[in-house]
C-alpha cells in the first residue's frame, strides 16, 4: 500500500538509507543520533547526520546536512525525506524535526505536496506532510 504517494519499496529503500546513517553521527554530547534520507523529484537521494560541535550553536542536524549536501550539488526540487533517530543511535520513538529544519524544509518545497517520514524501523513509520509539520508558514511566496 501506498503511504501518500510513496511506493512502498521506494520508502523501505529510503527508510534503510537514513538507518545506515545513523552510524555516521556525530553526537558526543547528547548522544541523540539523527539520521536522514532525502529524495529529490529526479530520484537521487542525498543522506545526511546530525553533526554537533563543543558550541552548540555550531551543531547542524540530519536534515539540514542532507537538504544542504544536495542543493550544494544543483538540486532544488525534492519530493520526500526519512528521518530516523533517538538516544544511541536506538531509533525507539519518532524523531520529528526541529523547527528550523522545517524551515529549511519550506525554504525549497511545496508544504501541500512534500512529504515527511518519520521512521522507527523500515516497518514502523509515519508520513506527514510538511503542511502538517509546519502550518500557516512563511516562504519564499510570501515575500
Amino acid at each position: 500500500m501506498e503511504q501518500k504517494g510513496i511506493k512502498p519499496e521506494k520508502l523501505r529503500s529510503l527508510i534503510g538509507r537514513a538507518m545506515e546513517q545513523l552510524a555516521l553521527s556525530y553526537a558526543p554530547y547528547s548522544h541523540f543520533h539523527v539520521a536522514a534520507a532525502l529524495l529529490c523529484e529526479d530520484g537521487a537521494v542525498f543522506t545526511g547526520c546530525n553533526i554537533e560541535n563543543a558550541s552548540y550553536s555550531a551543531t547542524n542536524c540530519a536534515e539540514r546536512t542532507a537538504f544542504f549536501k544536495a542543493v550544494s550539488e544543483g538540486r532544488r526540487s525534492f519530493s520526500c525525506i526519512v528521518i530516523a533517530g533517538g538516544r544511541d543511535g536506538k531509533t525507539v520513538e519518532y524523531c520529528p524535526p526541529c523547527g528550523v529544519c522545517r524551515q529549511v524544509m519550506r525554504e525549497f518545497c511545496d508544504p501541500s505536496k512534500f512529504q515527511v517520514v518519520l521512521a522507527r524501523s523500515l516497518e514502523d513509520y509515519k508520513v506527514f506532510l510538511l503542511e502538517e509539520l509546519l502550518p500557516e508558514s512563511f516562504g519564499p511566496d510570501t515575500l
